[in-house]
């Protein structure tokens, strides 16, 4: 090989060299579990403090292969935004497309849908929440499971027998097994194994009519979350909750938007077994009376109390996990839309920077394009709403700039003196969502 050959031979190598570089930097490397210490978050024992999503549907629109690259679609657009953790449906009792046929019984081919979802999230280094059942009739739920036991004979009242009934406590249990020892087969990993999953949770928003106080919702949650944990002790589990309080705190009574829901905020995430505590906010269906302003009142201070109360009573992380502004409310608009997350976004920060607690928000909810059947009013498609977009990823950047900087030594996870933008609390500000702007 003559002198320049050979030159050109190494550049090509040194050219391979750094493009193997490049494309290891571009995988994902958090495959940590995400765990707890105090109030905070941390993955890879570093503070860890996110942006993300909700987007229900994967698992159902993934059962047909020809459907899939939505999936892969929202993750991809996700992941350029910034978002970094992923809340979706680990079930399907009954019906269309159901994961569990019947008590005990599923579909092979809804599961594997369910193992795409989970390699997805992997491939696009995003941490997933993952729901064992829903409260609502929405893919089955509650209602399913009691005419299950109703089918076999059992007495059931109603549907809040879920929480006592032996029968229907043995059909859910038999489920969380199920999906926690699910072996992935595209993966190769148990469900109870995977570092991609963050956190499982018990129920969607579960309500409880009978009993207001939050005491049945208690016991059960005592009873499936010590379950769940002598099962898998590697990763997180939360409730599901709304946040509506109740008996424990009479006189917090008065944050709940004027009614109960049969949960108690704080006793229910005081059960040693939750790893972290959450909350949904709707004010735009909850106050669908009032007007913006009393409804961003409303939203400050709901966000404000249940951080107030995990830091100093529950003394564990909070994640507000459900949000979002409906295009079926009166007067919206996109530029209406993006004010009122980038408002929200920006007390979550505010909130975080005084001490952590509040880890993030996931917004409900992201869709790929060709899903209107799936479209509730708070459909987000990343790449058609690129002012939304926007929002989104200035949040994530300041979310990430938190966990760095609380990394940071003497830090204490309080930043007293982190460079904001002094009017609107914001690292980024809240560029191109001023309402006043015409």
């Amino acid at each position: 090989m003559g002198f320049f050959n050979r030159i050109i031979f190494i550049w090509g190598l040194l050219v391979l060299f750094f493009l193997v570089l490049d494309c290891e930097a571009r995988v994902p490397t958090n495959r940590g579990f995400v765990r707890t210490k105090g109030t905070q978050f941390v993955l890879n024992d570093s503070p860890f403090l996110f942006n993300g999503f909700n987007s229900y549907w994967m698992m159902n629109v993934a059962t047909n292969p020809s459907e899939r690259y939505k999936v892969s679609e929202v993750f991809r657009e996700a992941a350029a935004a910034g978002l970094s953790v992923c809340r979706t449906w680990a079930f399907a009792d009954g019906g269309d497309k159901a994961l569990q046929i019947s008590p005990g019984t599923y579909d092979e081919r809804v599961f594997q849908a369910l193992d795409f979802v989970i390699s997805e999230a992997r491939k696009h280094g995003i941490h997933l929440m993952l729901s064992f059942v829903n409260n609502y009739n929405d893919f089955g739920g509650r209602t399913q499971y009691v005419q299950w036991a109703r089918n076999a004979g059992a007495q059931i009242n109603s549907n809040d027998d879920f929480y006592t009934n032996p029968v229907l406590k043995g059909y859910y249990k038999n489920h969380v097994k199920r999906v926690l020892t699910r072996f992935n087969t595209i993966t190769g990993i148990a469900y109870r194994d995977d570092p991609t999953i963050m956190a499982w949770e018990l129920m969607n928003e579960p309500r409880c009519q009978v009993d207001y106080s939050g005491r049945t919702i208690n016991a059960w949650v005592q009873e499936m979350a010590t379950y769940v944990k002598a099962l898998d002790g590697k990763h997180l589990l939360e409730i599901g909750m709304e946040g509506f309080y109740g008996d424990s705190l009479p006189q917090k009574k008065q944050i709940n938007p004027g009614y109960q829901v049969g949960t108690d905020f704080i006793s229910n995430n005081l059960i040693g077994e939750i790893d972290f505590a959450t909350i949904h906010a709707y004010p735009d269906i909850w106050l669908s009376g009032k007007n913006d302003d009393a409804q961003m009142e409303f939203m400050k201070r709901w966000m404000s109390s249940h951080w107030q109360d995990s830091r100093t009573i529950l003394k564990k992380p909070l994640v507000i996990a459900e949000f979002g502004k409906s295009s079926k409310d009166p007067g919206y608009s996109l530029k209406e839309r993006d004010w009122y997350m980038s408002s929200v976004y920006t007390n979550i920060y505010n909130l975080a920077r005084s001490g952590g607690t509040v880890g993030g928000a996931l917004v409900w909810q992201l869709m790929a394009k060709g899903m209107d059947s799936y479209d509730d009013g708070y459909q987000i498609i990343l790449s058609e709403n690129p002012s939304t977009d926007g929002v989104i990823s200035r949040q994530s950047r300041a979310m990430t700039g938190l966990s760095h900087l609380f990394g940071l030594p003497h830090s204490n996870g309080r930043l007293s003196h982190w460079p904001h933008n002094a009017k609107h609390g914001h690292p980024y500000g809240r560029r191109h969502v001023n309402k006043s702007v015409p």
